[in-house]
């Protein structure tokens, strides 16, 4: 899981539920709507499960990690509050581990559908597939050739396996869910939303009749989402996504909408939450410009001015590559200039 970066939340936002369920609790949102977190071995330790009542029973909005902790309070719940509820449906966010990663394991149990986009569970299953890229000597030189040192390069470079280890196997069929769709979940219809930058064509929801947003990380309250830059796309720009789905999103929903988010508390103040996650990026770009105006930097000499604390190395994997996703989006914006010289890179300002 990656550390998120710290954001304050606004004094506007409003909670409507000050303490979040404990584990094994489940608090009702709203009639036919109801709010569960199962447990993350990370600094962020928890991950928000929703259940929305069908027509013929519920379905699970994200699903866990793969891990025999969160086995066991999913466990807890069938036999204690969610005890004898149908389960109809299993809808996935995205395909990182803590949303995807018990996905399997519920529709199994349940013999019920897996519905996730396209590129959600096309990633989950490629990355299943071919487990062994993430010890290619490409992924390893994608760190080096930004300024890591070979030790911490080599342990960075092969932390996708973790990824492995917390996703059990998808079943062999989904339903995909498309930007501009309807789904309807018993007496509630809600509009397809897609989100990228954090996870490519991550699935929203958003009930019209009902004011619900189900948003998944694209904005969460106190904590930016990582956004980041991989081996795979070592020249995108998943900043530049990020910040156009977030001003999409104010542009397309009301501010009165309650956000159901896949981390910490719900809350009321979207167009709030989303301006201040935009300045907020829009300032750790400034202070790679600045920097980069007395010289060339490699990202590795960056990564400090973004993230101050100390970071352990699966910490550093996931800071270095959202400083390098800022970098890249002030190189698309012509700010900065990336430098070349022996197969190493360094960002410069553009004179």
């Amino acid at each position: 899981m990656q550390p998120e970066t710290a954001t304050p939340a606004p004094a506007r936002l409003n909670f409507p539920f000050p303490e979040p369920p404990r584990f094994g609790e489940v608090t009702e949102v709203r009639p036919g709507l109801l709010w569960l977190r199962l447990p993350l071995p990370f600094q962020l330790d928890h991950v928000n499960i929703y259940l929305i009542q069908d027509t013929d029973g519920w379905a699970i909005l994200d699903t866990g990690l793969s891990e025999d902790e969160a086995l066991a309070v999913w466990d807890g719940y069938f036999d204690g509050p969610l005890g004898g509820l149908k389960i109809t449906r299993i809808v996935v966010t995205h395909h990182h581990p803590d949303h995807i990663g018990l996905a399997g394991w519920l529709c199994k149990r349940f013999k019920a559908p897996l519905l996730t986009s396209l590129s959600s569970y096309m990633s989950c299953r490629i990355i299943s597939l071919d487990p062994q890229a993430f010890e290619s000597p490409a992924n390893r030189l994608f760190y080096e050739s930004h300024g890591m040192d070979d030790d911490a390069a080599r342990i960075v470079s092969t932390q996708g396996h973790e990824y492995l280890r917390q996703v059990g196997p998808l079943p062999d069929t989904f339903l995909r869910l498309v930007m501009g769709d309807t789904l309807t979940l018993g007496d509630r219809n809600f509009r397809v939303l897609t989100g990228d930058g954090h996870s490519a064509e991550q699935v929203m929801l958003y009930c019209e009749k009902d004011r619900l947003l189900f948003v998944a990380d694209q904005v969460l309250e106190r904590i930016s989402p990582n956004v980041a830059v991989w081996a795979g796309e070592p020249d995108g720009d998943p900043l530049g996504h990020f910040l156009r789905s977030l001003r999409l999103l104010a542009s397309q929903i009301p501010n009165d909408v309650l956000v159901l988010p896949g981390h910490r508390r719900p809350f009321y103040g979207l167009h709030e939450r989303t301006q201040e996650l935009v300045q907020h990026h829009e300032t750790r770009c400034r202070v790679l410009a600045n920097a980069c105006e007395t010289g060339a930097h490699s990202v590795a000499e960056l990564v400090p001015l973004l993230f101050s604390r100390p970071l352990d190395p699966h910490q550093m994997g996931f800071a270095f590559a959202e400083t390098l996703a800022h970098a890249n989006r002030l190189v698309r914006q012509g700010i900065l200039d990336v430098v070349s010289r022996h197969d190493r890179y360094a960002f410069t300002a553009r004179r």
